[in-house]
């Protein structure tokens, strides 16, 4: 009984949770998935190099929760974009811009960083995969500073 219960209590609050986030759920979740196989790869990495200390490891958790902020603070610039827009009567039909790029501009770092630990733990890397994460990254910087 109590396993259905939590089960029912986890269903309905990550539905909740998704219904809210809408657009930005997909992207949310890929950052969370990547930040943790950064922060897994990242320890494997400090472990084979006799590197670990729970310090760095704090650290590295306070920096992904940093990103979700930074998320957050794009959501709210959309929210306050959107509103000033609608009052000015401008409807551009964009309901998240800056979280959307900030989300994805996240996912692209945290998947160069697992790249740079892997090769750090020494598997042998996909050069061509490499190249076109830096090349997503450097388009996405570009659009950024356009804007």
């Amino acid at each position: 009984m109590k396993q259905t219960v939590l089960k029912t209590t986890a269903a309905v609050l990550g539905a909740g949770l998704v219904s809210y986030l809408g657009t930005l759920a997909v992207p949310m979740l890929v950052l969370l998935g990547v930040m943790l196989l950064d922060y897994i790869t990242g320890m494997i990495k400090a472990y084979i190099r006799a590197e670990l200390n729970s310090k760095f490891g704090i650290k590295g958790i306070l920096k992904k929760l940093c990103y979700m902020v930074m998320v957050a603070v794009g959501a709210a610039v959309d929210y306050l974009l959107r509103g000033a827009l609608v009052q000015a009567g401008i409807d551009l039909h964009i309901k998240l811009f800056c979280s959307l790029l900030v989300a994805i501009w996240l996912i692209i770092n945290e998947l160069i960083s697992v790249m740079e630990n892997l090769a750090a733990i020494g598997v042998p890397g996909f050069p061509r995969l490499s190249k076109l994460l830096e090349r997503l990254k450097n388009t996405v910087s570009k659009e950024e500073e356009e804007k």
